[in-house]
């Protein structure tokens, strides 16, 4: 999921979350001032997050780590930003933003769930985003048309380094979550559509 359109006037950033808190219904995320309205995911998308998140947890277990998906708020500090990724996960001890515990500062792996209309955001603009948490090692970009996963790694260098992944034998390590992805086990349940469309990969 991701968001859309802006909906209001600049606002800070404090007003956005007490509104967000307060709020039963929609979620919204939150740019430079701006509130942007966000869309909701298929079937698959869910399946696909449930999946990982599933994955994940069961590794983590008797581990001082976590996975959180699609819930979770996340703050952006150097981007005055706030956003619900699909996926976070860390090690470690997490830092939050107050004592409400719902809105997280330091992953080290985010993950998105692509979709037509949210696929040139979360490689883009929102990647860009992302790049800016000094915590954040990895970052998984995981189609829901076709078997492909992209996993990006920060290197010592602070660069960001591309592997793809298009086969369900194929494996993805996550050093800093010291977990493994089956792609088997991302597309359990997932039936693609036959006329579903070839999603290009772009890295810039």
């Amino acid at each position: 999921m991701t968001a859309q359109t802006a909906l209001k006037p600049r606002i800070s950033f404090e007003d956005w979350l007490e509104a967000e808190r307060a709020s039963l219904d929609e979620r919204t995320e939150y740019v430079g001032g701006e509130v942007f309205a966000m869309s909701g995911g298929t079937a698959e998308h869910h399946a696909i997050l449930s999946n990982i998140s599933g994955q994940l947890w069961t590794q983590m277990k008797g581990r001082p780590c976590w996975v959180y998906a699609s819930g979770m708020k996340l703050r952006i500090l150097h981007a005055d930003a706030g956003k619900y990724p699909d996926l976070m996960a860390l090690c470690g001890e997490q830092a939050f933003q107050d004592g409400r515990r719902d809105l997280l500062l330091n992953p080290s792996l985010i993950g998105e769930v692509l979709s037509s209309s949210t696929e040139g955001y979360d490689r883009g603009e929102k990647f860009a985003l992302y790049r800016r948490i000094p915590s954040l090692q990895e970052y998984l970009l995981v189609s829901q048309h076709r078997v492909l996963v992209e996993h990006y790694s920060r290197g010592t260098d602070g660069r960001w380094i591309l592997s793809s992944f298009e086969d369900l034998a194929d494996q993805v390590v996550l050093e800093s979550i010291g977990c493994t992805l089956d792609l088997a086990e991302v597309y359990d349940k997932i039936q693609f559509a036959p006329d579903a469309p070839i999603e290009s990969v772009q890295v810039d």
